[in-house]
């Protein structure tokens, strides 16, 4: 039996509690009860459970000078911060055709900091094998790298692709999107990310990680990992 896509499933009126912030810095965040969003006809009422912490946080917060005219030049456009979020919908706008009340979902909306989210396209189901916590850090990384590779890297299968600093947020979800693309794929690591860059899926039980000495990364790698497609990776670390 389906599940009627109402938005009685929860009342729009009502108060919420969020961080906020009126000025810059990281001690300008406080958490205030703010209106909900009012959900729209084609809009997504999301109960945020999870949401996560990227760069563009701390240009928002921090502000370096550069970064405000990007996001005010005298204070903040966003008044709530967060993009990346995981959670539960509680309710949808009658055009609303992809998701339903109770689904897990999660995608990205400009003010996840906050108890709920109204997000229009930007969202879709988790998958059933991920937390809340574990999908939260996909959108803005998974993003990047999927952009970069598949649409303007256009990579094909048998392609040679390096990624430099495999074990920051991007550089995770490269390797694995190289891979998956069928690219012949080298990470390349600081010695101190080693181990986490062996337990990232670039690495299989049999891959050897030798380091070097030096300050900076060396260039010594093996190959063993293979990919879905006969993407193989080596680690360079």
């Amino acid at each position: 039996m389906s599940v009627p896509r109402e938005e009685r499933s929860l009342p729009t009126a009502g108060t919420m509690t969020a961080v906020v912030r009126d000025r810059y810095g990281v001690n300008a965040l406080e958490l205030r009860q703010i209106p909900r969003p009012e959900l729209s006809a084609d809009g997504v009422l999301v109960r945020v459970r999870a949401a996560s912490v990227n760069r563009r946080e701390w240009y928002s917060v921090a502000t370096p000078l550069f970064a405000r005219v990007f996001f005010g030049l005298r204070r903040p456009k966003e008044r709530v911060p967060g993009v990346d979020f995981a959670g539960t919908v509680k309710a949808v706008g009658r055009d609303v055709t992809h998701v339903r009340p109770g689904d897990d979902v999660f995608g990205g909306r400009v003010g996840a900091f906050a108890e709920y989210v109204c997000v229009r396209n930007a969202v879709v189901r988790e998958p059933a094998n991920l937390t809340f916590e574990e999908a939260a850090a996909v959108p803005i990384a998974g993003l990047t790298a999927l952009q970069g590779l598949r649409d303007k890297g256009a990579v094909r299968p048998g392609q040679r692709v390096l990624v430099n600093g495999t074990s920051g947020g991007v550089g995770t979800f490269a390797v694995q999107v190289a891979k998956a693309l069928g690219a012949d794929v080298t990470a390349v690591c600081s010695t101190r990310n080693v181990e986490l860059a062996r337990s990232a899926p670039i690495a299989s039980s049999t891959t050897r990680v030798r380091t070097s000495r030096a300050a900076t990364s060396a260039t010594t790698s093996s190959s063993t990992s293979r990919g879905a497609d006969g993407g193989r990776s080596r680690l360079a670390c």
